[in-house]
């Protein structure tokens, strides 16, 4: 990670960008995405609690957790990062996914 630079007055100048209503709507559509991947997970753990219910529970918990965040930046990393997050975890969810149909197709083809 690069070194950050602290400019003084940065964090107004980029509080002008996000306004209230926008970074709602954002927060908002990254809770939906997360549950709509969460849904995907439809196995178990351990102790017979689908993963599906614990994906949604985390995720409440954080936004929960975030809710009372005022920094502009702050609130923008947070979203930043949990787009990439839920991103990634779509991405590798969708490689396993054709691993495992490619797997299938190649026992079937016995």
């Amino acid at each position: 990670m690069p070194p950050s630079i602290w400019v003084p007055g940065a964090a107004k100048a980029a509080g002008k960008h996000f306004t209230r209503g926008s970074t709602r709507r954002e927060a908002i559509s990254l809770y939906r995405e997360i549950l709509r991947t969460a849904k995907a997970f439809h196995w178990c753990d351990d102790s017979g609690k689908a993963w599906s219910d614990r994906l949604r529970t985390e995720a409440r918990k954080e936004f929960e957790s975030s809710k009372e965040e005022t920094d502009p930046l702050i609130i923008a990393r947070m979203l930043v990062t949990g787009r990439d997050c839920c991103q990634q975890v779509q991405n590798r969810f969708n490689e396993a996914d054709r691993a495992a149909w490619a797997r299938i197709e190649r026992e079937r083809a016995r």
